[in-house]
């Protein structure tokens, strides 16, 4: 099958990418010319240029496509201009999926977040039915996808767009040139640059399972349904320490309050204003995220999807490796 992936050049997307090229699939990659392309090196796939912003474009990149794997987004928990952020995420996921409809694809898996989901107030694991509403989005990343999603159901609904959502959770892996925010977290806590924690909580997964997760939900997946791609509920003590224990250090033992992080957090964001570059050591939005513990369930997808994951701690040390093996990390 021909298959337009967006995203490839990133961490989940050239996963993906990866995953259908394996799998036999004749894969063309949407590239932006301003692009990172390393993880594109010595993958079998097609390019073509284009930008989600820029319909045009994206019209040309699906014409011939049989399907869709629209995983691209602008993750970032802070920009000083948060308009940038729903010109990708919201305009630029309407914009590739009635570029696709046009096209006539018969398939869309699209890449949401489990940051759309509600949470447990006693902190147990949510799933895809939890309650939620926009007030509860905090920041604006969240935010965008949350009202992304929303549109893709509208395309279902009102124009029968072929699509299955994944929510994946927090990716652990290689191939995080950015790096992520986790990815950056892992490089500092690898490194001893991270003497301390909040009291939070994540669910972590090998970004390779979240990747075979779309493959799945792309071949079994119910049209307009959701599925979490999820691994290990953590707390981000014990995430730190299984890296801590990777590299042979000793796991960060101070747990810092909230209250103490914020005021570092609304500095660090005026600091970067002030200065017109750099990113914030902490945000206001990730301290926010940071006060409830961000678990969630993955039966569904292993139920009607046989859906798998791994040990958080493969996840970690194949990231550590690859951060090591690409000058990221010294040994």
């Amino acid at each position: 099958m021909k298959v337009l992936v967006t995203g490839a050049t990133g961490f989940v997307g050239s996963a993906v990418a990866l995953k259908l090229v394996e799998a036999g699939h004749e894969v063309r990659l949407l590239v932006r010319p301003s692009s990172d392309l390393r993880n594109l090196e010595g993958m079998d796939a097609a390019r073509v240029a284009g930008d989600l912003t820029d319909p045009v474009s994206l019209k040309t990149a699906v014409k011939g496509c049989e399907a869709l794997f629209h995983v691209a987004a602008d993750y970032r928990l802070w920009v000083p201009n948060p308009e940038e952020i729903y010109r990708v995420n919201v305009e630029g996921t309407e914009n590739i999926l009635k570029a696709a409809l046009d096209a006539g694809v018969t398939r869309i898996c699209y890449t949401s977040s489990v940051a759309t989901l509600g949470l447990n107030s006693d902190g147990s694991p949510a799933d895809e039915d939890t309650p939620v509403d926009i007030d509860q989005m905090i920041g604006h990343y969240k935010r965008s996808k949350f009202l992304a999603e929303q549109k893709v159901m509208e395309l279902v609904r009102e124009h029968d767009a072929p699509a299955v959502i994944v929510n994946p959770s927090t990716p652990v892996g290689p191939r995080d040139i950015k790096p992520t925010p986790t990815g950056r977290m892992v490089l500092d806590a690898a490194s001893g640059k991270m003497p301390a924690y909040v009291d939070t909580g994540l669910n972590f997964a090998h970004v390779d399972d979240v990747a075979q997760g779309h493959l799945l939900a792309f071949e079994r997946g119910r049209i307009g349904r959701r599925y979490i791609l999820g691994g290990e509920n953590m707390t981000l003590k014990e995430f730190l320490a299984a890296v801590a224990a990777t590299v042979g250090r000793r796991p960060p033992r101070i747990r810092l309050p909230h209250g103490l992080v914020m005021p570092v957090a609304v500095v660090s964001e005026w600091w970067c204003r002030i200065a017109g570059r750099g990113e914030p050591l902490a945000t206001v939005d990730g301290v926010r995220l940071a006060r409830k513990k961000m678990f969630f369930s993955c039966k569904r997808a292993c139920r009607e999807l046989g859906y798998k994951s791994r040990p958080v701690e493969e996840a970690v040390r194949d990231a550590v490796l690859w951060f090591r093996e690409n000058g990221y990390l010294r040994r």
